[in-house]
C-alpha cells in the first residue's frame, strides 16, 4: 500500500493482506517511524479512526475497514527509521530453506538453531526476524519466539490472517509444546508437575527470573526419558504456561539445571570432557490449530551439539 502526504489527514483502506493484525503491528508494517508511545497518545486522544470510531492499538483490524490517520508529518520527524542490518539476502533464504521443517499456503515451520535470536535488539545483527524478509514476499510473521540459546520447532504464519489465527491458538494455550532437555542430575521423583510461581530480579541489563510466591504462575510437567546413571538425565518438559526462562528455571529448582545453562546452574551447569558448553534444550514437538481447521503436528531433530552430547553419554536422542 501507498499512503500520501503526512502533512494532511488521510484515509487508507485496510487490505486482505493486512486482515487480523493489530492496529499497533499494522503502524510497524507501514509507518515504522512511529513510536508505540506516539501512537498510544493519538489513540488515547480519538485522532486516529477506524469506520470513524476510536480505535486502541491492540484493536485487531479487518480487510476493507476505513483508517483514518491524523497528520504525521511532525510526530515522524522525531525519531528516526529503524536500521535493517545489512546481509546477503540469497544467503538468508538459503539457509532458511535448511532449516525449513514443514511449508503450506499458510503456514512456515522451521528448525531454530541454537544461538540465534528470533528478533533483534541491541547489539543483535542477524536475527530469524530479520532474515524472513530474504525469504519470501511479503515475508512470514512471527507468532511466538525461542530464546536465543534454545532450538527447535518455531512457527511463522506467512499471511497476516494466518499468523492472528496462529498467534490466537498460543495466546489462548491451544498448543501443546514439548521440550527436551538434557540435565545434570536426575530428578527424585523422575516425573512430576513444577508448580512454582515466576519473578523478574531487578538486574539491570540482564534479564534473570526466580522463583518467588508473589510472582506469575509457572507451571510445568517434566518426565524421565534416560539417564547416564547418576551424572544426567534427558528430560520431556511440557510447559503448561510460558513465563520467561521457565523451563530453566523450575529444572534449576529441582536441583538439576539444564546442562550449559551457566545462568540458573552456575558452573554446576557444565559436563567436563567433550560435552558442548552449549545450552541443551530444544524445542522438540508442537502441536497445534492450523488456520485451515485441521491440527498441525510438527518435529524437529536435535542440534549438532546436543544429538553427540546424548551420543558421548549412551542416551537415545529424540525419543518419544
Amino acid at each position: 500500500m501507498t499512503l500520501g502526504d503526512f502533512s494532511a489527514p488521510q484515509h487508507t483502506t485496510i487490505s486482505a493482506e493486512d486482515d487480523g493484525i493489530r492496529l499497533d503491528r499494522w503502524f510497524k508494517r507501514h509507518i515504522p517511524q512511529l513510536t508505540f508511545g506516539q501512537l498510544s497518545r493519538m489513540a488515547r486522544k480519538g485522532e486516529i479512526r477506524l469506520d470513524g470510531k476510536r480505535a486502541e492499538p491492540k484493536t485487531r483490524l479487518a480487510a476493507g475497514q476505513d483508517l483514518r490517520l491524523p497528520p504525521l508529518d511532525g510526530r515522524l520527524a522525531q525519531t528516526a527509521a529503524p536500521k535493517l542490518t545489512p546481509g546477503d539476502p540469497e544467503a538468508d533464504r538459503a539457509f532458511l530453506k535448511e532449516c525449513v521443517i514443514h511449508e503450506d499456503d499458510w503456514v512456515l515451520a522451521i528448525n531454530k538453531p541454537p544461538g540465534l535470536p528470533t528478533q533483534g535488539g541491541s547489539g543483535v545483527k542477524r536475527h530469524i526476524d530479520g532474515m524472513l524478509r530474504a525469504y519470501a514476499d511479503p515475508a512470514p510473521r512471527l507468532v511466538h519466539r525461542l530464546d536465543k540459546d534454545t532450538s527447535g520447532v518455531l512457527v511463522l504464519g506467512k499471511t497476516a490472517a494466518a499468523a492472528a489465527a496462529l498467534a490466537d491458538a498460543f495466546r489462548q494455550r491451544e498448543t501443546e509444546k514439548v521440550y527436551h532437555a538434557l540435565c545434570i542430575g536426575v530428578p527424585n521423583p523422575q516425573e512430576g508437575r513444577v508448580n512454582a510461581p515466576l519473578k523478574k530480579l531487578p538486574i539491570r541489563g540482564n534479564e534473570k527470573m526466580t522463583v518467588d510466591e508473589d510472582g506469575k504462575s509457572a507451571i510445568t510437567d517434566y518426565r524421565l526419558m534416560d539417564r547416564a546413571a547418576s551424572r544426567c538425565a534427558l528430560m520431556e518438559l511440557q510447559p503448561l504456561t510460558g513465563r520467561t526462562h521457565q523451563l530453566r528455571v523450575h529444572m534449576a529448582s529441582l536441583g538439576c539445571p539444564i546442562v550449559g545453562d551457566g545462568k540458573y546452574g552456575g558452573q554446576d551447569a557444565y559436563l567436563t570432557g567433550t560435552i558442548s558448553r552449549k545450552l541443551h534444550l530444544h524445542a522438540a514437538r508442537l502441536r497445534l490449530a492450523h488456520p485451515n481447521g485441521s491440527m498441525l503436528s510438527l518435529s524437529a531433530e536435535y542440534p549438532a551439539h546436543m544429538a553427540e552430547s546424548c551420543k558421548a553419554l549412551g542416551l537415545e536422542a529424540n525419543q518419544d
